[in-house]
């Protein structure tokens, strides 16, 4: 079977001729983007990198079955898939694009997206080596198994997925367990991304394929220098308009200073989360501009509900009333991104509950549940790294500032890596953290509160109720008993046992040269589409 695939291979990897003349100057430009980080992980594979900073570069490599509109009005839109529909409400259809490339030539068929969302990809953790390494001996495709991280992170994208059902070559149906309303969003998360199923296979080792895997993206990746740069270059046999830029080059400078110098003096093109402060000296510049705002990622911070002081639920209140979060929005973002209607976003459309709020700023509310909590002034440890979100920092130090004046003493722990602030160690307190909306709907963004989320998997917080509300809030197809759901999981997260504490709307803004015509996505996707271009 493999043999006789790779065969097929040769006329395939004719048929992906660029689609200009050879000999052709090619004039598209070569951009240079300064980001904070690449990865977190050191790996471009969604499973095992799920953050932020990864989210900025899949999709540009990589592409998923359903799409949402980014830089437009976030409406959901076909991907890989040309179209889909429901069969009913545990099965969704969709007809894949039949002129889509892999960066190896490949055409995509129905294979691929069943591998995509199978096992050998997805569902089989492997254990760690002394090393840190993924071992490369469990039976599979090649004898290759994702890392152990990879099972939950599935989970919680897909907790009732049955089965990828192959229908013909470019027909393929999403099989759920029980009814789901949101399997066309689910889609659109990056861990639905569709990889070439021989591209794995002939990955020597799992982090081989995990450092250059094989998408479908406008732009196929050169080469990964692990915390040093991620180079790309344009893929001419791309099925959609031709890739404007010839390559890309996104180098990690984690100094926004030096991001800025770079900029200034034009070593980069573009310089990535840039605080508000900077906007008005960058533009000072007449070649330059910043641009972007608000994005489907909240700020907040999480509870340890298991340290020795927040294990009393009136103490995490306290916290949450003693934070003046219009303040924090006014003095570090200049106004220019907003408090949400607690853990929320408008494009939930009918979902949205506009008559909610995040807890109230009340210091005379928080003073007194301290009391009645019997609040000693014990230290609450508050760990955090060094403005791996923008104004980070700052914003901690405000919020440390007005918990001091209900009598809280929290301190800042400065580390190194997210393993030090999510490992389970002694001390745990506060940490910082995001929750991103991957679609229009709270099952995106609660999910990381149930068993299979990052929150609950660290062991930083569980609820007995959460697990029952979220089976119903997923199963559920009535939109009003799934607005009655949702209400009561922000009372019991936000209210009653507080899990988080909101703090404002995340925003990006991004500096760049002013002549190259480009539109920031109301989300981490750096997207450098020609749609997006010029």
């Amino acid at each position: 079977m493999l043999l006789s695939r790779r065969l097929a291979l040769g006329v395939a990897g004719a048929a992906a001729l660029p689609r200009f003349a050879i000999g052709q100057a090619d004039n598209r430009p070569s951009l240079t983007i300064a980001v904070q980080r690449i990865t977190t992980s050191n790996t471009l594979e969604p499973m095992r990198e799920q953050s932020n900073v990864g989210q900025r570069i899949f999709y540009t490599f990589a592409e998923t079955l359903t799409d949402h509109a980014w830089t437009g009005d976030l409406s959901l839109k076909p991907g890989l898939a040309e179209s889909f529909r429901r069969i009913d409400d545990r099965t969704l259809e969709l007809k894949l694009r039949q002129n889509v490339r892999f960066h190896n030539g490949d055409r995509m068929t129905a294979e691929d997206v069943a591998f995509s969302f199978g096992p050998e990809r997805m569902w089989t953790g492997s254990p760690v080596d002394t090393r840190g390494m993924w071992t490369n001996t469990a039976p599979g495709l090649t004898g290759k198994v994702p890392p152990p991280e990879a099972p939950k992170i599935a989970m919680a994208a897909y907790p009732a997925f049955e089965r990828m059902e192959i229908v013909d070559s470019y027909t393929v149906r999403f099989v759920n367990k029980v009814p789901d309303a949101t399997l066309e969003g689910r889609l659109t998360r990056n861990t639905g991304v569709v990889f070439s199923q021989r591209g794995f296979a002939e990955a020597p080792t799992w982090l081989d394929w995990a450092r250059k895997p094989v998408g479908t993206g406008p732009y196929r990746i050169v080469e990964y220098k692990p915390d040093v740069e991620l180079v790309m270059e344009a893929f001419d046999a791309y099925w959609g308009s031709r890739p404007p830029i010839k390559r890309l080059r996104f180098v990690e400078v984690p100094e926004v200073a030096a991001r800025v110098n770079g900029l200034r003096a034009g070593d980069f093109d573009f310089a990535c989360d840039m605080p508000p402060d900077q906007i008005a000296s960058i533009e000072s510049n007449p070649k330059l501009e910043v641009v972007g705002g608000p994005i489907m990622n909240i700020r907040l911070t999480i509870f340890d509900k298991h340290h020795p002081v927040l294990k009393d639920a009136r103490v995490r209140q306290a916290m949450t009333h003693a934070v003046d979060r219009q303040a924090i929005v006014d003095a570090l973002w200049a106004g220019r991104t907003k408090v949400p209607k607690g853990l929320q976003w408008d494009f939930f459309g009918p979902m949205l509950l506009a008559d909610w709020a995040p807890p109230a700023y009340d210091p005379s509310l928080a003073r007194r549940l301290l009391k009645e909590a019997g609040y000693d002034g014990a230290p609450v440890p508050y760990q955090m790294l060094n403005n791996y979100y923008t104004n980070q920092v700052q914003t901690a130090q405000v919020m440390v500032e007005q918990w001091k004046t209900v009598g809280l003493n929290v301190a800042i722990e400065m580390k190194e890596n997210w393993g030090q602030i999510l490992g389970r160690f002694p001390g745990r307190g506060i940490c910082e953290n995001s929750n991103s909306s991957w679609f229009n709907d709270p099952v995106a963004s609660l999910s990381a509160y149930t068993p299979g989320g990052q929150t609950w998997e660290a062991g930083q917080w569980e609820n007995d109720e959460m697990p029952k509300l979220m089976a119903a809030l997923q199963d559920s197809t009535d939109i009003g008993k799934r607005r009655d759901t949702f209400r009561r999981m922000l009372i019991v997260t936000e209210r009653e046992d507080p899990v988080y504490n909101v703090i404002h709307q995340n925003a990006t803004f991004t500096a760049k040269r002013r002549d190259y015509k480009w539109r920031p996505a109301q989300s981490f996707v750096v997207d450098f589409r020609a749609s997006n271009w010029g």
